[in-house]
């Protein structure tokens, strides 16, 4: 059992968590409550960015590192759902962001003509644009392909894993406030609307960090995603028709042929944000076993993975 390894958790942290195990020899099991494909992950937009992520230092790091992985799984959109995208970010300047912008290639700032809309201010970028069903898909075949193994399983407390394993890593996300249990978790509502396509090709953000509401719109395959909000203590999991007219008429003022594209769904997912930032640490249970805790993430999983994936690896192989 010394090489056995479990991860709570099947969303894109848990998932690229158990990869990096995998490949690094261990024998890994992922118990997820619900398949890939329902988790908070996969409503994601999902584009690469340090978004309302602490502590800074260490998210703009983890940040880079994912970012690298993402630009190699490019190569291979259909397969991992990883394509790079231009795209603007409105409202934003260079000056305010942190050390880890400088390793963004081909990030730039605006002058006010080019940016679109109300927004005097503005980045242009290339970054990668993650299909969040197709890469979870690509991450759960990446992890058996590496002699991983996915369950579908529930747990009430970690002393279930722990019985099967003499380490087990938390990638719970929001379930980890009842789990540890860790109070500073935070569900912050995101709800957004999938519109047909009406010809665009870039994406768009123009995200306030004291805002509740946010403007954004992703092109997916077959889709184009719109957005969004992101509502503190809100866990309500119905999307709300008032709110999803707003985020239309939002992205409409950027792009106006967005008003009259159909309709084909909306989601709803909450984002687990903690006070004080990710928590990556290690603990000996009294049972024995290694617990490592990886969650926190709030809504900048899919943009640090890979880079939290390989901190979490090196407490869990410690």
């Amino acid at each position: 059992m010394s090489g056995d390894v479990i991860v709570v958790g099947g969303g894109v942290v848990g998932l690229t968590t158990a990869v990096t195990l995998a490949e690094r020899g261990r024998r890994v099991r992922v118990w997820s409550r619900d398949p890939a494909g329902e988790t908070t992950s996969a409503v994601a937009g999902a584009l690469w960015w340090p978004y309302r992520i602490e502590p800074v230092a260490d998210a703009g790091e983890w940040a880079l590192a994912s970012l690298r992985v993402y630009e190699e799984l490019a190569a291979d959109p259909e397969s991992t759902g990883v394509r790079l995208v231009a795209g603007v970010h409105a409202d934003t300047v260079l000056d305010g962001l942190g050390a880890w912008a400088e390793e963004v290639t081909g990030l730039r700032q605006l002058t006010p003509d080019q940016v679109p809309g109300p927004y005097e201010v503005g980045l242009a970028a290339r970054l990668p644009l993650i299909d969040m069903p197709v890469h979870l898909a690509w991450l759960r075949r990446r992890l058996e392909e590496a002699g991983g193994r996915w369950e579908r399983r529930s747990v009430a407390a970690f002393e279930e894993a722990a019985a099967e394993a003499p380490v087990v890593v938390d990638c719970t996300g929001l379930g980890a406030r009842e789990l540890v249990p860790d109070g500073r978790l935070l569900p912050v509502r995101g709800q957004l609307v999938l519109v047909e396509n009406p010809g665009i090709t870039e994406w768009f953000t123009a995200a306030d960090a004291e805002s509740s509401e946010t403007t954004y719109f992703f092109p997916q395959p077959g889709r184009l995603v719109l957005g969004g909000t992101a509502q503190e203590g809100d866990e309500r999991l119905d999307a709300d028709p008032a709110t999803a007219a707003r985020i239309v008429e939002r992205c409409a003022r950027i792009r106006p042929e967005i008003a009259e594209a159909r309709v084909l769904g909306h989601r709803v997912g909450l984002r687990p944000a903690r006070s004080g930032g990710v928590r990556i640490t290690a603990e000996r249970r009294p049972d024995g076993a290694l617990l490592v805790h990886h969650y926190g993430h709030g809504g900048a999983g899919v943009t640090v993975a890979w880079g939290c994936a390989r901190r979490a690896a090196d407490l869990a192989c410690g």
